[in-house]
């Protein structure tokens, strides 16, 4: 899920300048200085943060894909196969998401923003694991996979009413699993995809897609000024768990250095970014960012109780 303008596959960068602690101690100490000294953190997330919620990632430590890309916008739009096949995988998949809970990462960032760490949070993700640890006010970029919009009235469903839908129109996928990506894609590849029945708009029988962002589209632009304002507004940029490998994400790493805005990194491997970075974190999301939330936002508990949607 990203824009047009996303990079391809592979990206290599020159040896980065930032400032990386040899130990996780250091690392610790470094971003905690790092967070005493800008109080008010514009934060990006991407994959990485919901691994730990047993949401696979989608690219590896060299930040290539791990899997085939996610489907095209333009296909899913002109292609009756190609929607077919899509659902089938996403009526596969998308349970995991489904019943995924947000790990320490997604609690420490909420933990940060009651204490008034975080001036806004911005997400990549379509899981909805921020908002579910308790984490206010969420730009999510590409959208929410929980939800479905109908391309022809407008009107919005549940994704969960979508998938009882599924189940009962095609009955011989209802016990398939398979492995999963971070937009519920689940890696299916089944030969009845000419039988599979596509769900349609229970008020127009119009076509439905998921109210994400597809390889192919643009992220609204609201999303982006609003995550622009943020950014102006902050006093330093954080980065969790995304290699910005798509230019959706990597824009806003361009703009804070460009306004002279330090930028830190919570991530295993390799950015596009690295050689912008003051700071990088090679740690678990995790592990960090409750460290962190520990020292910084130590009078504001930890979400104990999470109301789950």
């Amino acid at each position: 899920m990203t824009e047009s303008s996303a990079s391809s596959a592979s990206i290599r960068l020159p040896e980065p300048s930032f400032h990386e602690p040899a130990s996780s101690a250091a690392a610790i100490d470094a971003l905690s200085e790092f967070a005493a000294s800008h109080k008010r953190l514009f934060v990006l997330t991407g994959a990485g943060v919901s691994v730990a919620s047993g949401i696979p990632g989608y690219r590896d430590l060299n930040g290539d894909w791990m899997r085939a890309q996610p489907i095209q916008w333009q296909a899913f739009r002109d292609s009756e196969h190609a929607r077919r096949r899509y659902w089938a995988r996403s009526m596969v998949g998308w349970p995991m998401l489904a019943k995924a809970r947000p790990n320490a990462a997604h609690c420490a960032l909420a933990q940060l923003g009651a204490a008034g760490r975080i001036g806004r949070l911005v997400t990549q993700n379509v899981d909805g694991l921020h908002q579910r640890a308790g984490s206010l006010d969420v730009v999510e970029l590409h959208g929410s996979i929980d939800d479905v919009v109908c391309l022809g009235c407008g009107t919005r469903h549940a994704r969960a009413e979508i998938q009882t839908l599924l189940l009962r129109d095609n009955p011989s996928l209802a016990d398939a699993s398979a492995a999963v990506s971070a937009d519920g894609d689940a890696h299916l590849e089944w030969d009845g995809l000419d039988v599979f029945r596509v769900p349609t708009c229970s008020h127009c029988g119009g076509m439905l897609k998921p109210d994400v962002v597809f390889f192919g589209e643009n992220v609204p632009r609201e999303r982006v000024e609003a995550a622009g304002v943020a950014l102006e507004a902050a006093d330093a940029m954080l980065v969790v768990g995304s290699s910005l490998m798509v230019f959706s994400g990597y824009r806003f790493c361009m703009w804070a250095a460009k306004a002279g805005t330090p930028i830190a990194a919570i991530n295993i491997g390799v950015t596009r970014a690295d050689a912008l970075f003051s700071l990088k974190v090679q740690a678990p999301c995790g592990e960090a960012l409750a460290a962190l939330a520990a020292r910084v936002a130590p009078s504001v508990s930890s979400v104990s109780s999470v109301s789950y949607r």
